[in-house]
């Protein structure tokens, strides 16, 4: 309670502007901390379904795992499990203008600026959303399943991803311990890529320890389809940065814009055969995408090529690799954009 009194401060010293948007802030952590309860609990529960049981008991394991083998910190997250009864735990907005890539910026106590502002109620996401596209911007409400605290809060597990199969838990509770571990204020970018490939080497190293061979040549074949799939949309993303960069008139921008949009379905329509039918993508094609939805996605995985080349470079001492990032994460933001693109250039990434 102390803590959340002491974020309470926070937010009300950001201004009466902003109260109505961070008292849902606080609302929605609160609700999820009333959600939580002991994962040992839960465990021994009668009405605990065997799934959940399962996917629980391996909890500590994962955690030792993260501590032993991945070199972060041990923390006090994932010891609850939240039943917070609905589809995703929060919803973020990302905006773009409509004739860039380079997201919306936001800045908030406690965490700095980011490139999204979240929403504990869907409707409200979508209002919002919906405002910023009357105003002309390329705005998306993206569903999020789990969220880190930085270390505020005990983080539970939530039910929104229960179902999951385990090494995608322990990816989602790698990459959120890594917020944890290292987060830059005011770089998403850096922030989210440092934990994508923490969470990449922590289910490879996961599974080769744990996994059985099914599991094992699943979770490659669903590696190798994330690839091509993000290869599609850098290609997009190219497309796009060159149209962008031209000097039409708004009316043949737009036109070509959505022309490019139309390609990406098309491009997606070619994986699936090749997929021999998988969809697991399917839904966030099929909707009707604009800047917001690439940036997204950009912002994820734009220096994961970088981070990839310095954890080989400490030759996958996870201990050196978190010191190396560390060390950069305390240069100027200029400074360090301008290290990680030389190591974009070195690894040979778009």
């Amino acid at each position: 309670m102390r803590r959340v009194l002491s974020v309470l401060a926070l937010l009300v010293s950001a201004g009466c502007s902003s109260l109505g948007y961070y008292g849902q802030s606080v609302h929605g952590q609160l609700g999820v901390m009333a959600a939580s309860r002991p994962v040992e609990e839960v465990i021994v529960d009668p009405d605990t379904p065997a799934s959940v049981r399962s996917r629980l008991q391996a909890l500590p394991l994962l955690r030792q795992f993260a501590t032993t083998e991945l070199a972060l910190p041990e923390s006090s997250s994932y010891r609850l499990y939240a039943d917070v009864r609905r589809d995703a735990l929060v919803w973020n907005v990302v905006a773009a203008p409509e004739d860039s890539l380079t997201p919306r910026r936001w800045c908030y106590p406690v965490i700095g600026c980011a490139n999204y502002r979240g929403y504990f109620d869907q409707q409200a996401a979508q209002e919002f959303a919906s405002g910023l596209s009357a105003k002309g911007w390329d705005a998306a409400v993206e569903p999020v399943p789990a969220y880190s605290t930085l270390g505020w809060f005990s983080d539970p597990l939530p039910s929104t991803v229960i179902d999951w199969p385990l090494a995608d838990i322990a990816g989602l509770m790698f990459h959120e311990l890594a917020h944890e571990a290292l987060y830059v204020n005011g770089d998403s970018a850096f922030n989210e890529a440092y934990a994508t490939v923490v969470e990449e080497e922590g289910v490879r190293r996961w599974l080769a320890q744990h996994g059985d061979p099914q599991q094992r040549d699943e979770h490659a074949l669903n590696q190798r389809r994330r690839r091509e799939f993000l290869r599609l949309l850098a290609d997009i993303r190219g497309h796009l940065n060159r149209l962008y960069a031209s000097d039409l008139e708004r009316a043949d921008l737009l036109r070509e814009k959505a022309a490019i949009f139309k390609r990406l379905k098309a491009g997606y329509i070619e994986l699936q055969h090749a997929w021999d039918g998988y969809s697991g993508y399917e839904r966030w094609v099929n909707r009707p995408l604009n800047n917001a939805h690439l940036a997204s996605i950009n912002t994820y995985h734009a220096l994961v090529p970088a981070f990839r080349l310095i954890l080989q470079g400490q030759g996958g001492d996870m201990a050196a690799f978190h010191a190396s990032c560390a060390r950069l994460a305390e240069l100027p933001k200029d400074q360090r954009r301008q290290h990680m693109d030389a190591l974009l250039l070195e690894a040979g990434a778009d």
